[in-house]
């Protein structure tokens, strides 16, 4: 049996003090999305999300989602799996020892570009085409 379509202003999930909506964390994403798409990622990219609060993680999976990326976990409490990017805090970055580009997610200038960034659907344009796996 399918599941039906949420409505757009349902509530998607809450954390903490914050209710977010679908409507908003389709929007959410997308600024991410885009950003990642800024900072090189690509379909098949492997991506981390590490030391997020609940509710920066889950834009951060769904972005990634919508670029064609790979989230990657955490194996340890300081190393991530390969990782092409990743995704975090100031506060994690510290703890971090791989050496992928990371976008720090409450760096000013990594909030200017969210801030002001689109938030509408991404389109086929915007996404570069998958790359071949390296050998």
């Amino acid at each position: 049996m399918c599941k039906p379509v949420e409505s757009p202003a349902a509530i998607a999930m809450t954390a903490a003090d914050c209710e977010l909506s679908y409507a908003e964390l389709d929007r959410w994403s997308n600024r991410l999305a885009r950003m990642l798409l800024r900072l090189g990622a690509h379909p098949g990219a492997r991506i981390a999300i590490a030391e997020t609060p609940q509710l920066e993680a889950a834009v951060s999976r769904l972005a990634i989602t919508k670029i064609g990326a790979i989230p990657v976990p955490l194996t340890t409490e300081t190393t991530v799996a390969r990782a092409d990017f990743g995704v975090t805090t100031k506060d994690g970055r510290e703890r971090i020892t791989d050496p992928s580009r990371w976008l720090v997610l409450d760096e000013r200038s990594t909030l200017v570009q969210y801030l002001t960034g689109s938030d509408a659907p991404l389109t086929a344009a915007e996404l570069p085409p998958a790359r071949e796996a390296a050998a």
